[in-house]
C-alpha cells in the first residue's frame, strides 16, 4: 500500500521506517527545519539506537523516499499519517483540507499528541468538505531509547476508531506489528486520545509517590530499594515505575501530564493531584544539590563537580525538561564547576548552556571525575553501572558518590573506601 506520514517528529521518523520495512511503499513529508536538513545530508535525525540503520535500509530499498513538505503535487496516499509536533493543530486541519480536495485518502491517521477532541474536530472538517475519507486516533506511545522496538513489538495499541472499514484497513496495516497476542485497544477518537494523556499521568503519579517514600524513608532508616521490591511484589501494583530516583524529564512525558492537568482545569475539575506530582518532579530534579550542600555544609562555592549522564533517559541525546538542567543551573548558582560526562547528549547541553564558563564537557567519564568535589548519577547508562572505583577513589578531590538513580550497592561502595548517598538509603 501506498502511505504518507507528516511530520518532524521521532514518531514520524520511526513510523515512516518501520511501514517501509513491513512493505508498504512510503512518502514521509517533513517539514522545514533541523530533521529536514539532517534527512537531506544523509544524516541521524535523532539519535535513536537502530534508527539511522532502517532509515538507511529502506531508502536505499526504494521503499520509502524523504520528501519536504508540501500539499501540491501528486494525490494523498490511501492512508496519510499525521505525526506533528505539538501545538501543530493548524497544520494538522491545512492537512485535512488538503486530503478532502485530493480525493484520494480513505484514511487519516492522527499520531500527533493534541489536546483530546482534535482528532474529531478533524472528522468534522473532512465531513463539512463532504469527503469520505475517515480520522482514526493512533496516539504515539513510543519510548525513547528504544523506539524502534517499541513500534514493532507494542505492549498495547491504542486505536480510537468509529468505522468499521477504518478499523479493518488499520488492522491490516498494523498486522506485522500485532502478531504475538492481539494488542490493539479499539475505542472511540476521544477516549484513545484521552488514554494516552491518562497513562502518562497514573506513571507520573507513581514515580513521585516513591520520591515521597523515599524521603520518608531517609528519615525512618528505611532502604527504599528494599521497599521498593516489597510494593511491587505485590501483583496489585507491579513492578514498573516504582524507581526513586532524581526526577524524569523529556518533553513527552511531562507535556503529557502538563495537557492533561490543563484539560482537568479546563473542564472545572480539580487537578491537585497532578500539579502536586509535578511540584514533587520538580523538587526532586534538586536533590542531589541538597545532598552537596549539606555535606559541605553549604561551604560549596568553587568546587568541582562531575555528573554522570545528562540526557533525560539512557539511550537518548535529547536533554529537555531532564533533571540534569536544573541541578546544573543549582550548582552554577553557588558557584560551582560542573563537569559532565554523557555517551550522547553532550552535543545538546552545550546548546543549551550556550557557552557558560562553568560547564566543562568530557568524552571521558573518569576525566570528568578528575579533581571532583563530589560524582552525581543522573543517567543510568549502562556504561556507568560498574566503574572502577578505586581509579575514582585516587582521582576524586573528594570521594562523595551522589547516586541519583540508586543504581549502586552503598555497602560495596562504601566499602571501596568511597563516601555514598543515594535516594532514600541514607
Amino acid at each position: 500500500m501506498r502511505i504518507d506520514v507528516f511530520g518532524d517528529t521521532l514518531c514520524a521518523s520511526v513510523t515512516a521506517a518501520a511501514l517501509a520495512q513491513s512493505g508498504h511503499e512510503v512518502c514521509w513529508f517533513i517539514p522545514e527545519g533541523r530533521v529536514l536538513d539532517a534527512v537531506n545530508e544523509d544524516r541521524v535525525p535523532y539519535r535513536e539506537p537502530g534508527l539511522g540503520e532502517l532509515l538507511g535500509e529502506q531508502r536505499a530499498a526504494g521503499r520509502l523516499r524523504c520528501e519536504p513538505m508540501t500539499l501540491n503535487g501528486a494525490p494523498a496516499a490511501p492512508a496519510v499519517f499525521l505525526a506533528l509536533q505539538p501545538g501543530a493543530q493548524a497544520l494538522a486541519g491545512e492537512i485535512a483540507d488538503w486530503l478532502a480536495g485530493s480525493g484520494a485518502c480513505g484514511l487519516l491517521v492522527n499520531q500527533s499528541v493534541f489536546p483530546v477532541g482534535t482528532s474529531e474536530a478533524l472528522q468534522g472538517r473532512l465531513a463539512e468538505a463532504r469527503s469520505p475519507a475517515r480520522v482514526v486516533a493512533l496516539p504515539e506511545t513510543l519510548q525513547e531509547g528504544v523506539a524502534i522496538d517499541s513500534f514493532l513489538r507494542p505492549h498495547h495499541i491504542l486505536l480510537g476508531c468509529d468505522d468499521p472499514q477504518a478499523e479493518t484497513l488499520m488492522r491490516e496495516i498494523l498486522r506485522p506489528f500485532n502478531r504475538r497476542r492481539d494488542v490493539i485497544r479499539v475505542m472511540g477518537l476521544r477516549e484513545a486520545e484521552f488514554t494516552k494523556l491518562a497513562i502518562s499521568g497514573m506513571l507520573a503519579t507513581r514515580l513521585s509517590y516513591m520520591n515521597d517514600m523515599a524521603l520518608l524513608a531517609e528519615q525512618l532508616d528505611v532502604d527504599i530499594d528494599t521497599v521498593r521490591q516489597g510494593v511491587g511484589s505485590d501483583p496489585r501494583i507491579g513492578e514498573a515505575y516504582l524507581y526513586a530516583g532524581c526526577g524524569f524529564g523529556g518533553s513527552g512525558f511531562s507535556r503529557d501530564v502538563m495537557s492533561l492537568t490543563d484539560t482537568l482545569r479546563s473542564k472545572e475539575v480539580s487537578a491537585k493531584l497532578l500539579e502536586q506530582v509535578m511540584e514533587i518532579n520538580e523538587r526532586q530534579k534538586e536533590v542531589l544539590f541538597r545532598r552537596f550542600w549539606r555535606h559541605f555544609e553549604g561551604e560549596v562555592a568553587g568546587r568541582r563537580v562531575a555528573i554522570w549522564g545528562a540526557a533525560f533517559k539512557p539511550g537518548s541525546d535529547r536533554v529537555d525538561n531532564g533533571p540534569a538542567l536544573k541541578l546544573i543551573e543549582a550548582l552554577w548558582a553557588q558557584d560551582v564547576q560542573v563537569h559532565v560526562h554523557d555517551p550522547l547528549a553532550l552535543p545538546e547541553l552545550s546548546v543549551w548552556a550556550d557557552g557558560h564558563p562553568d560547564l566543562i564537557l568530557h568524552d571521558d567519564p573518569y576525566q570528568a571525575a578528575v579533581e571532583a568535589d563530589a560524582l552525581m548519577l543522573v543517567t543510568e547508562w549502562k556504561q556507568y553501572w560498574s566503574p572502577d572505583w578505586s581509579r575514582l577513589r585516587d582521582s576524586m578531590g573528594t570521594p562523595l558518590i551522589l547516586d541519583g538513580r540508586n543504581i549502586y550497592d552503598p555497602d560495596y561502595v562504601r566499602g571501596q573506601g568511597l563516601l555514598y548517598h543515594g535516594i532514600g538509603r541514607g
